[in-house]
């Protein structure tokens, strides 16, 4: 039985599989509007293993989480009476901007374009900006490496794959930086066995002790493998409070506008485009309209035809990562007439996301690189009015599968081979994960979609 995790931006998410992909229990604890405390995970994961019954049978437990997200770490790990217990400063989420003043220097020193989101941008701003705090860090974290460390003790970065070197850092970077070496933990890979869980956390918990702790890696990449994305012109659209669209390459594509690195499946690449604002974009469509329930938004934006009149919305609500990399990039409406009302302007929002993954894929599609099919993963993946209007904006095949939090089902994809009960993680992915619905393209509506997202292509340049 296999234990997986999957930290969200809202959501704290954990799940009991068996080696078929079976899922035998799914907690979620819904996460404060806080981001910035670690603490919160901590009390998160307690909850969670208290509302999974089966969970001393559990043999492993592999963990993912969302990212760049940067944790600076002021203590060592301890199980306290309350529980478990890390000394940390606030975290820097991924959605933070704050540390833009250093993105140009760290992209120089990296020889290419680094977003002012990941990491190394954000330790320099602790460095020259909170250099007390800096003084007190004793490791910096990413998110799912920071439960890792409660459980085992062991500090350690999780480098994805090849490819990401201009995203993390090196010896000789950190050199130039004047960055302390040993506050920045060993890198290990996503299948990695960290270490085994802790007596004390294991005692506390009701977990089997010694049991080993695996990285999943970062969400995208359990996730390509929890939703069957195993070989090339295949895509995953991962929805939450961002969005990310994965696409299985033969070969390595290099291309400003988006990011090229190394595929959970061997020998083959993920090309990835990471939308900022997507599901966070519904619920401040929600607050605009003073929409309390988010069902109550989608039942709204139906109530629209196809195209709002005109109306175009482009969901920079946070800047734009893929394929703007702009962080002073903002929202906006054109096409604002008489005829549009609060069913347009919440549909509109849904359409915009629609052309957000429009635009990435169509990047994609201009490297020579083709996609066939999106399967839809997370938090609106079970959204039938949703992922009918993606497939009618991007003129692709939505396959739709039976559990849709792909990160946990990826996580234990890696925890069922790690254990022995499948010899590759393709094999894993092809036999765990099963398809549920086919959305196919209404090609009625392309005509007003195409010059839609000529117009959407238009205003964010």
């Amino acid at each position: 039985m296999i234990l997986t995790v999957d930290i969200g931006t809202s959501n704290f998410k954990s799940a009991l599989w068996d080696y078929d992909g079976g899922c035998l229990s799914f907690a979620v604890c819904p996460l404060a509007a806080d981001m910035t405390d670690c603490s919160m995970w901590l009390r998160a994961f307690e909850d969670c293993c208290r509302k999974h019954e089966k969970l001393p049978l559990a043999q492993i437990i592999v963990i993912t989480g969302n990212g760049p997200t940067l944790v600076p770490v002021t203590g060592p790990p301890s199980v306290e009476k309350n529980g478990l217990s890390v000394p940390a400063e606030n975290a820097r989420f991924w959605l933070e901007r704050k540390a833009v003043n250093y993105q140009k220097e760290i992209s120089a020193l990296m020889g290419g374009f680094v977003d002012s989101g990941f990491f190394l941008p954000k330790i320099l701003s602790v460095k020259r900006e909170e250099n007390e705090l800096y003084k007190k860090v004793v490791q910096f974290l990413g998110c799912p490496e920071y439960l890792i460390y409660a459980l085992t003790e062991q500090a350690r970065t999780v480098f994805p794959s090849e490819g990401f070197d201009r995203w993390f850092w090196n010896e000789e970077v950190l050199e130039k930086l004047e960055l302390d070496t040993q506050k920045f933990p060993p890198f290990v890979r996503p299948g990695d066995e960290i270490g085994t869980i802790t007596p004390e956390a294991a005692s506390f918990l009701g977990i089997k002790k010694n049991i080993p702790v695996i990285s999943g890696g970062p969400d995208f990449f359990a996730a390509i493998l929890g939703c069957g994305v195993t070989q090339p012109s295949f895509a995953c659209d991962r929805t939450g409070s961002s969005e990310g669209i994965n696409l299985c390459t033969q070969n390595r594509v290099i291309d400003e506008r988006l990011m090229s690195y190394g595929h959970p499946v061997t020998p083959y690449w993920n090309l990835s485009g990471i939308i900022n604002t997507t599901g966070k974009a519904v619920e401040w469509g929600c607050g605009l309209l003073r929409i309390s329930d988010v069902e109550e938004f989608y039942s709204l934006a139906k109530k629209s035809e196809a195209g709002c009149g005109g109306l175009v919305f482009s969901p920079y609500l946070a800047g734009e990562r893929a394929p703007l990399w702009n962080p002073s990039a903002r929202a906006r409406w054109s096409g604002i007439g008489l005829a549009c009302g609060r069913s347009e302007f919440a549909n509109s929002i849904l359409e915009g996301i629609g052309f957000a993954v429009r635009d990435v894929i169509s990047v994609m599609e201009e490297t020579g690189e083709s996609v066939l099919q999106l399967r839809v993963t997370g938090g609106m993946a079970g959204n039938a009015f949703l992922n009918q209007v993606k497939a009618d904006i991007t003129g692709r095949e939505i396959l739709e599968p039976v559990h849709k939090e792909a990160g946990l089902l990826g996580c234990a994809v890696i925890g069922a081979c790690h254990l022995g009960g499948y010899s590759s993680l393709n094999e894993a992915s092809c036999a765990m994960v099963h398809i549920e619905k086919h959305y196919e393209p209404n090609i009625k509506k392309s005509g007003v979609y195409n010059e839609l997202f000529a117009k959407y292509r238009a205003q964010r340049l």
